[in-house]
């Protein structure tokens, strides 16, 4: 057990009522403004009123506000450690809003939904599930912006999350930018906890840097990029995946897995394919048990506070110099 102050500062205070009558001028003694019958008992009570101060009673007071002083400084005593608090990955989560998002090639509850209907609904699941890590948000189509820099709050960014739509960025692909505007915010974090999560459906169609150049800068700086495609492989002309006429296409031409595959292995991390529900839900499981970057914090004690005490003590002494006054004033009537 060990005793300390929590905020010691406060003992500064202790001189200020020595200062308040060392520098403010005395109150000014006007005669009454008006005339009333126990004037005289009034003035009586004036010597009562200036006892406070004399030597021999301004003590208790001082007491009281000393007891007050060490009641804000908050006494506490500190009992064996806690367990050392530690945070988890400082991650970026750059997530394709680009026109071909809004395809219906996909399914959430058996029902057929687009692209980005999916990706957010199981996003917002995978946010909620990383308690302890920095999260934040890029938002990218043809150009990339922030939508929420890094936070522990992990509401927000699920709030950010539902209420992005397709075409909000514009309806390119800037994976290059996206990939750039990360390292930009993840630069001044710990090395070991520079994380981004690409998700995209396309290749790499606008911005002024590629994606490959911005995964290098990646790499330098030690930030490991996870990508994932999203896009069925197979889907009918009517948007069910069979028909009757057996005309199938692929809709997910688009993809440029190739760069994908190289951005993740550029950087030490890994590309995933989500091809349905099940495969998306299966990365992000995969994604959660990523290695924690353990940031070790101040290590912790349990604390037990002691400031009721000479809070109680100040209170009971206030109220026996008041009760004090009141029995004095009845003695002199």
């Amino acid at each position: 057990m060990m005793f300390e102050f929590h905020w010691p500062l406060c003992f500064l205070l202790l001189p200020l009522p020595w200062l308040y009558r060392r520098w403010l001028p005395p109150a000014e003694t006007r005669s009454a403004a008006l005339q009333v019958g126990f004037m005289e008992r009034l003035q009586a009570l004036q010597p009562l009123a200036a006892q406070p101060g004399s030597p021999g009673r301004k003590w208790p007071y001082l007491v009281v506000w000393a007891l007050l002083v060490v009641a804000a400084a908050r006494p506490q005593l500190l009992g064996d450690s806690l367990p050392t608090a530690v945070t988890g990955r400082d991650m970026m989560l750059a997530l394709d809003l680009s026109g071909s998002m809004e395809f219906r090639d996909m399914q959430l509850d058996n029902k057929p939904v687009d692209r980005l209907t999916l990706v957010k609904h199981l996003l917002g699941e995978f946010v909620e599930r990383r308690r302890g890590d920095r999260l934040g948000l890029i938002l990218f189509g043809s150009q990339a912006y922030v939508q929420a820099p890094l936070t522990h709050d992990r509401q927000a960014i699920g709030e950010w999350l539902d209420e992005s739509f397709i075409g909000l960025a514009g309806r390119e692909t800037a994976i290059g930018d996206a990939i750039g505007l990360a390292i930009k915010r993840l630069l001044d974090e710990p090395a070991a906890s520079r994380v981004l999560i690409l998700i995209t459906d396309g290749a790499n169609t606008a911005g002024s840097v590629s994606p490959l150049r911005a995964a290098r800068l990646a790499a330098e700086h030690g930030i490991r990029i996870f990508s994932i495609g999203v896009g069925a492989d197979t889907l009918a002309p009517d948007g069910v995946t069979s028909s009757l006429w057996g005309l199938q296409f692929d809709p997910s031409i688009e993809l440029d897995e190739v760069s994908l595959r190289e951005i993740a292995h550029l950087t030490g991390g890994a590309y995933f394919r989500a091809r349905n529900e099940a495969d998306l839900q299966a990365i992000y499981q995969q994604l959660d048990t990523l290695e924690p970057a353990l940031r070790e914090g101040l290590p912790d004690r349990q604390a037990t506070p002691l400031y009721p005490w000479p809070l109680a003590l100040a209170l009971l002494l206030s109220l026996t110099l008041s009760s004090n006054m009141v029995r004095r004033s009845h003695q002199h009537d």
